[in-house]
C-alpha cells in the first residue's frame, strides 16, 4: 500500500533509527510517555544520534505541536518489540517526570486528533482499546480497526504511565466517534478495574466490560472497588477492608491538611475540621467532584474526605 504522513505535523526532524519499510500493515498505535515536558522538537532530537538505538514515528510537545521523527512507512524502534513496532505508528507524547506521569490537555487533544487522522488514512473506522495484553496479542483487527497497544506489554516499563493507561478507553472512544464509527457491542468498548485503589495497578484483580460482573469480582476479594477509566470509584466491594464491619475499610491519610467536608464532594463545604496524618476508618465510599478515587465517609460522623490523599490497608 501507499504510506502517507499526518497533515498534522508541524515540525519534521528525521530520526536514523529505524529499520525501513514495514514487513506488515499499519493496524495498531502505540502511544508512550517520553518522561518530560519536552517540546516537540526536543522529542525529535532525543532521537537524531545513531548510538541512541531508539526512535518512534511521532512526538507531541507539551503545548501539543506534533512532530515527525520516523515516516510512517517506516518501522520505529520504539516499543521493545519488532512485532508490534512493525505494524505500530508510534507516538511519544510528553508528560511529567514522574508517577502517574499525567499529560497536558494539548497532548491528549493533539493525540486523539493524530490517532483519528492515522486511522483515518489507514481506511480504519474504529479504534479498539481490549485492555488485556494476551487478549489484544491474540486479537486478529478486522479490516476497519485499528487496536491500541502499549509499552509496559514487552518490557518491564509502566509506559505510557498510569495518567494515559487510564484513558485509554476514552481515547478509543473519542476517536472511534470522530470517525463516525460505533463502539457498541465491540471488544474496545468500557473496561471497569477491580483493585484496592486506583493507584494501586498490582491489586488488579481483573477488568470488566460488564459492570455486574466487576461487582461481582470485588464482592469476592476484600478491599477492592470497582473503578471506571477516569479512575473514580463507581461500586465498593461488600467484603472492603480490614479491621472494619460493615464494609468499612482503613486508610492512612498522607496529607497534613485533608479537608473534611460535609458531603462526596468538592462542591460540598468544608466542615472546617481536617484530618491530619493518622490511619481512619472508612464506612462508605461515593464517587463525586474533585476526586478520581473518590471520597469516603469518615466513621467518626465527621464528615466526608478525598481518598486521592488515603493509602487504603
Amino acid at each position: 500500500m501507499a504510506y502517507t504522513n499526518s497533515s498534522l505535523v508541524s515540525y519534521t526532524k528525521l530520526s536514523p533509527n529505524h529499520s525501513g519499510q514495514r514487513t506488515h500493515s499499519i493496524d495498531r498505535i502505540t502511544p508512550h510517555c517520553v518522561v518530560g515536558q519536552l517540546t516537540a522538537e526536543s522529542i525529535c532530537g532525543c532521537f537524531t544520534s545513531p548510538s541512541r538505538e531508539a526512535s518512534c514515528n511521532y512526538g507531541i510537545g507539551k503545548d501539543g505541536k506534533i512532530a515527525l521523527c520516523v515516516e510512517e512507512k517506516n518501522r520505529s524502534w520504539c516499543s521493545s518489540s519488532s512485532a508490534n513496532d512493525q505494524r505500530a505508528v508510534t507516538i511519544e507524547c510528553a508528560s511529567d517526570l514522574n508517577h502517574p506521569y499525567a499529560m497536558t490537555t494539548a497532548v491528549y487533544n493533539s493525540l486523539v486528533k493524530l490517532c483519528t487522522d492515522i486511522c483515518k488514512r489507514n481506511g480504519k473506522k474504529k479504534l479498539l482499546w481490549l485492555g488485556d495484553k494476551n487478549k489484544t496479542l491474540n486479537y486478529s483487527p478486522k479490516s476497519d480497526e485499528m487496536v491500541l497497544t502499549v509499552h509496559r506489554w514487552f518490557a518491564n516499563k509502566s509506559c505510557p504511565g498510569d495518567w494515559l493507561y487510564s484513558r485509554l478507553g476514552d481515547l478509543a472512544s473519542k476517536v472511534t466517534a470522530a470517525l463516525g464509527g460505533s463502539s457498541s457491542g465491540s471488544t474496545g468498548s468500557v473496561l471497569y478495574r477491580v483493585r484496592k485503589s486506583w493507584s494501586d495497578v498490582k491489586s488488579q484483580k481483573g477488568a470488566f466490560n460488564n459492570l455486574d460482573n466487576a461487582k461481582k469480582c470485588a464482592d469476592s476479594n476484600a478491599g477492592c472497588s470497582v473503578f471506571d477509566e477516569s479512575g473514580k470509584v463507581v461500586y465498593t466491594g461488600k467484603q472492603s477492608g480490614s479491621g472494619g464491619s460493615g464494609g468499612s475499610f482503613l486508610v492512612q491519610v498522607t496529607a497534613t491538611d485533608l479537608n473534611i467536608r460535609k458531603g462526596p464532594g468538592t462542591n460540598y463545604a468544608k466542615t472546617g475540621k481536617y484530618t491530619g496524618k493518622g490511619v481512619f476508618t472508612i464506612t462508605e465510599v461515593k464517587s463525586g467532584t474533585g476526586s478520581t478515587a473518590g471520597w469516603g465517609k469518615l466513621k467518626s460522623g465527621a464528615g466526608w474526605i478525598s481518598l486521592d490523599y488515603c493509602k487504603r490497608l
